[in-house]
């Protein structure tokens, strides 16, 4: 799989990178098709001629550049083009597009009023692509050639990257020095994380479909249900995320990781309580947009109480006789008398006829059968219960460990870290929604 590199989140669409990742070197873009020969050019999307698509007050978009991102947005995105999707890649590369041409304009007259250089330079565009080729062990001939193969001029990734380098450079620059997380802002956060302790946790990945960027709620939601349905057949979360989200942590695949009570909108929080580990949300309604989420694991807050297992059994039918009963209780009770706990259980129970043991993981002691939970509660690390009689037969219970449940606490460093994040995002977001208010945008 060919891999390439996106410098900055959602900088051409207007959304600045988050903290986190804008630290770093630019994080990994998405994901094009891998071929094992390249293929033929796909014809140009039906309806297209050699045109004007749109005009961004005086700059022309044609409609080979429309097609060139369309190559270019299927090729990352994951999802195969079909009759059905095929208007939405227009259109979403259009509103790329279209932005890209908005936030050059406006940097081009910030250069003229500022006497500065802040566009990105020919050399800053070739050390991209030439990261982007290492990422993926090929040389930069070869890199090119993948992307011919797949019918896009490497011309079009240049401008992308020339408009995303030059947008999160201004706007970490002009704002970034700005903002000042206060103590007070700090407290909050840490009052929430404590408030919401005992509630569960949830590692998510996002896709935030701007309802303001693609025409309206009813847009919104439509894309939305698109890209549910194409990801249902395989498209690949991450590179769906990179190419279609609205939400900062598209630059990494939609990686929001753990979340609790309050950090979402109440719409995606009620969602996530009705969802399973490794499920993908339908598309989820909320004041500006509409997400998707997938949930990749859930844990319990911190009042719950965790505890790891293993066991050794002797099978027996609720129809036993109180002579085989008993029979299975001494060897169980020999066997107790002959392990350490955890580390020995298994290997001593199997040289033992009629007895199998195993590793039952982790749980909330909570939601053990009453027999175990009644035996666990009161077991500490590294002890073993006597036999306990189920429907199933006599069990004796290794504690390997008992923790609280739930995460750590963010540091101050990571919450302020986070909010800067989230606070140059809205502002980003809100600079090009003036943009595209005070530009004269055509689209023919």
């Amino acid at each position: 799989m060919i891999r390439a590199r996106k410098v900055t989140g959602l900088a051409a669409r207007g959304v600045a990178l988050a903290a986190a990742f804008a630290a770093a070197a630019a994080p990994p873009y998405a994901a094009f098709a891998q071929q094992a020969e390249p293929q033929a050019a796909a014809p140009a999307p039906a309806g297209l001629s050699e045109s004007v698509a749109a005009v961004v007050n005086d700059d022309i978009i044609s409609t080979y550049d429309l097609g060139q991102r369309m190559r270019l947005l299927i090729a990352t995105s994951g999802i195969q083009p079909t009759q059905q999707n095929i208007a939405q890649f227009q259109r979403e590369a259009l509103i790329s597009l279209v932005d890209e041409h908005l936030q050059i304009q406006e940097l081009r007259r910030q250069e003229r009023e500022q006497k500065m250089s802040i566009v990105a330079t020919r050399e800053d565009i070739d050390e991209e692509l030439a990261e982007m080729a290492r990422n993926n062990n090929m040389s930069l001939e070869q890199f090119t050639a993948s992307l011919a193969g797949q019918g896009i001029d490497v011309s079009t990734l240049r401008e992308q990257i020339r408009a995303q380098v030059s947008w999160q450079r201004w706007i970490r620059g002009r704002y970034g020095s700005r903002l000042r997380i206060g103590e007070d802002q700090v407290k909050a956060v840490q009052q929430r994380q404590e408030a919401a302790a005992s509630k569960p946790q949830y590692q998510i990945s996002e896709v935030f479909i701007d309802a303001n960027r693609v025409g309206g709620p009813d847009a919104a939601l439509a894309g939305a249900t698109q890209l549910v349905a194409q990801m249902q057949q395989g498209a690949p979360f991450p590179a769906v995320a990179r190419q279609f989200s609205a939400s900062a942590t598209a630059a990494n695949g939609g990686d929001a990781g753990w979340i609790t009570a309050g950090e979402m909108p109440p719409e995606v929080e009620a969602a996530l309580d009705q969802m399973r580990p490794g499920q993908l949300s339908r598309p989820i309604p909320v004041r500006d947009g509409v997400y998707i989420v997938f949930l990749r694991d859930k844990r319990s807050g911190a009042s719950a109480s965790i505890v790891s297992l293993k066991q050794a059994a002797v099978a027996l039918p609720q129809t036993a006789t109180e002579a085989q009963v008993a029979a299975a209780s001494a060897t169980l009770a020999t066997l107790r008398g002959q392990v350490s706990g955890c580390g020995d259980i298994e290997a001593k129970a199997a040289k033992v006829n009629g007895v199998f043991a195993g590793d039952l993981g982790e749980a909330e002691i909570k939601d053990l059968a009453p027999a175990f939970r009644a035996a666990v509660e009161t077991l500490q690390p590294g002890q073993v219960s006597a036999p306990i009689r189920t429907a199933a037969g006599l069990h004796v219970l290794a504690v390997c460990a008992k923790r609280s449940g739930g995460a750590e606490a963010l540091s101050t460093e990571q919450i302020e870290s986070r909010l800067f994040g989230q606070q140059l995002s809205m502002i980003a977001r809100r600079y090009m929604r003036d943009l595209r208010t005070s530009a004269t945008i055509e689209t023919r």
